[in-house]
């Protein structure tokens, strides 16, 4: 109890002080800097995270958000925080490139490159600002100072002894197979947010944050970190360096993506909070103002939206590939022989609901008709397929391929494909709810 009296008789002037020295040693070691081109490394960017941090949580508890004379003090600290927490996600995907054995790296890697950049130059603008804006409230400026020796890298010339061995027991099929089709099914739920090509500013405006906004981000970046987790806990649980190299490349697919995610959701906070709307009071438009001044809001959407979701898109969908080609080379496979949908053929309502079956499960399975083969996953496949059956009058056919699949369509085709005899949707059973 005499420690607690002792601790809270200490002033606000004091320990703003205190939570802002290691901030403010940070700032003045930062704006020693006259180029982008400085490395910043993760050792740096983690100590800029910490710091602010915990400077803002401080401000925030004594009200400075509701401060005319400590509100830009505030929102220097959070501009901060989540800058460099974009730089360090950055500067990870930067360090282990070299193993994530992914297409277009070098595209990749020189548009991360410049987009760490923008970071580290916007950090560099902000050092001045918030050493002046200390002095006006009075704080002191430390007296020591880092040096480079305080913020060494992460790598080294030496690499440890690999001697635990990554197997590959027939166990861990079950659960390649379930994140192989987990994987696919985000990148397909991805898609309505996805972009493919270059945007202009004024698209870039139309998106943020109507359609691609925080919360949709952190939403998708919650499902790969699980992903991932699922991965290194049941499938590998070594390093990048070494075992079944198309498991590890599916493994940094999805490592890309959730360290790209994790960089989009920190800028796309920032913008949305501190850029974006900042309310009617004066002060925060003044605020807001000045941080523009400072970090370049057209330049950070480019980087959020040019950068960060293309290549997540980009490396998504090349990972759905890998996925399905991993998933068709463990899935146990089968073979089924039905009748087909009567009285109307593989018209586009069976059609459709084979399909999404199919695509549920993401693993391969053919409708064999003859000497013919047709992919089952396209509903153009089998109303080809259709066309054929009609034609020779046959009744009854075989599906090949996934096991998983090959259960829920028989079970689909024991209801005649969910319709009656005049084509009129019926329900379908319990186990195949997520077909509605």
């Amino acid at each position: 109890m005499q420690f607690e009296r002792l601790v809270c008789d200490i002033s606000f002037a004091e320990k703003v002080h205190i939570f802002s020295h290691d901030y403010l040693k940070c700032c003045k070691f930062v704006a020693r800097f006259d180029s982008p081109k400085y490395l910043f490394t993760k050792k740096l960017f983690s100590t800029l995270i910490g710091s602010s941090q915990v400077l803002e949580d401080f401000l925030d508890f004594h009200g400075a958000k509701n401060n005319s004379d400590w509100y830009f003090y505030r929102e220097l600290a959070a501009a901060v925080r989540h800058l460099s927490l974009g730089g360090y996600c950055q500067t990870h995907i930067s360090n282990r490139l070299i193993f994530y054995d992914l297409k277009e790296s070098e595209s990749f890697e020189a548009q991360g490159i410049r987009t760490l950049h923008f970071l580290r130059s916007s950090l560099i603008k902000l050092a001045p600002a918030i050493l002046a804006e200390a002095r006006r409230l009075e704080i002191p400026i430390p007296a020591d100072e880092f040096s480079m020796a305080d913020f060494p890298g992460v790598s080294t010339g030496e690499q440890l002894a690999y001697d635990i061995y990554d197997t590959n027991k027939d166990q861990q099929k079950k659960n390649i197979i379930k994140i192989a089709s987990e994987l696919i099914d985000i990148t397909r739920n991805f898609d309505s947010l996805g972009i493919f090509g270059p945007v202009d500013m004024e698209e870039i405006r139309r998106l943020v944050p109507v359609k691609v906004n925080e919360v949709e981000i952190r939403r998708f970046e919650m499902l790969v970190h699980n992903l991932q987790s699922s991965f290194d806990t049941y499938v590998i649980h070594g390093g990048y360096r070494f075992g079944d190299r198309k498991l590890k490349a599916l493994r940094g697919h999805f490592s890309v993506v959730f360290h790209l995610l994790q960089m989009i959701g920190r800028l796309l906070h920032f913008y949305e909070r501190h850029l974006h709307e900042a309310g009617y009071k004066s002060i925060y438009k003044q605020v807001q103002d000045r941080l523009a001044s400072l970090v370049d809001p057209g330049r950070l959407l480019d980087c959020t939206i040019n950068y960060g979701l293309y290549w997540v898109c980009f490396y998504l969908n090349d990972g759905r590939r890998l996925a399905q080609e991993i998933m068709n080379e463990n899935i146990e496979r089968g073979r089924i022989e039905v009748g087909i949908p009567q009285k109307l053929g593989f018209h586009s309502r069976p059609s459709l609901l084979v399909a999404k079956i199919v695509q549920h499960y993401g693993g391969q399975v053919e409708l064999v008709v003859g000497e013919d083969r047709f992919d089952a996953s396209s509903v153009l496949d089998l109303q080809w397929a259709g066309g054929k059956i009609n034609k020779e009058g046959i009744t009854r056919v075989t599906f090949e391929g996934d096991a998983r699949a090959l259960a829920d369509i028989e079970v689909l085709a024991s209801v005649n494909y969910g319709e009656d005899s005049m084509g009129k949707g019926i329900p379908l059973p319990k186990t195949l709810a997520y077909l509605r």
